[in-house]
């Protein structure tokens, strides 16, 4: 009997973005639950991102969080703490469709995040089956390996005035998919911190935005709802809030309906 994997069929992030679709996604810093997967797709979203830089959550509970989400047919990425193999590769072997890599400010950074995130003969990923990430399949390496390179988003974090500076080389390096803005770890790089709409701020996006046009790569933000109607020509990749701020927000109203109330 031959096994066949149960994931749902749907269509990946990279194939959404190939097809000019602009994708839509938040980042979760608090939930432990598998099953935001659940709420973030039937809201319609297209993806969730873990946030493993600002927050603590382990190997154990981003796996039960994946096998559910990769399961549904529902991508959920991770930005990983530091550009390092043990982070990269691991991470996506525990399931995860892609990796956000902060602070990329140089071409050789970008190397590295294609490294350990795409396998030969793009990157040099370790290679493994019969985990999470091949949904406890097994199969030909060449075929498993082709296969996670086309489906594994690469993202480069670009957050500083060195980064947008180099934002060229980076976006030139072959295997990273989407150079994605920091907003506020950029304005602290460029001396005006909090300050988003700064024109200094905006000519930096600016100029990452331009980079990602002319290599051919996707352009990102994760940001508030003014910057990113800013540049929503340009967006592909769109991220707002974070599940701590949407719970506020929501505890909020609650708040202010009951005080309405005569």
């Amino acid at each position: 009997m031959t096994l066949k994997a149960i994931t749902l069929k749907a269509m990946t992030l990279k194939e959404k973005l190939a097809s000019g679709q602009k994708i839509a996604g938040t980042m979760i810093r608090l939930t432990r639950n598998p099953a935001v997967a659940y709420l973030a797709k039937n809201a319609g979203l297209d993806f969730v991102m873990y946030d493993c830089e600002h927050s603590n959550y382990n190997f154990e509970t981003l796996h039960d969080a994946f096998v559910t989400a990769n399961a549904l047919g529902f991508s959920e990425l991770v930005r990983v703490p530091c550009n390092t193999k043990d982070y990269i590769s691991r991470i996506l072997d525990t399931g995860a469709i892609g990796i956000m890599v902060p602070m990329v400010e140089t071409r050789e950074h970008a190397e590295t995040v294609v490294k350990y995130s795409k396998y030969q003969p793009v990157g040099d990923r370790g290679y493994t089956a019969g985990g999470p990430h091949t949904d406890y399949l097994g199969g030909k390496h060449t075929d498993l390996m082709e296969q996670g390179n086309a489906k594994v988003l690469s993202i480069a974090q670009i957050e500083t005035k060195l980064a947008v500076e180099n934002a060229e080389a980076i976006a030139s390096v072959k295997g990273i998919d989407v150079l994605l803005i920091g907003p506020n770890d950029l304005s602290l790089s460029l001396g005006i911190p909090g300050d988003m709409m700064n024109p200094i701020e905006l000519e930096a996006i600016a100029k990452v935005a331009a980079a990602c046009k002319k290599h051919k790569k996707y352009f990102g933000m994760h940001a508030g709802a003014a910057l990113l109607e800013k540049f929503g020509a340009d967006l592909d990749v769109i991220m707002s809030l974070t599940d701590t701020e949407l719970l506020t927000q929501g505890f909020a109203g609650i708040r202010k309906l009951a005080d309405g109330l005569k």
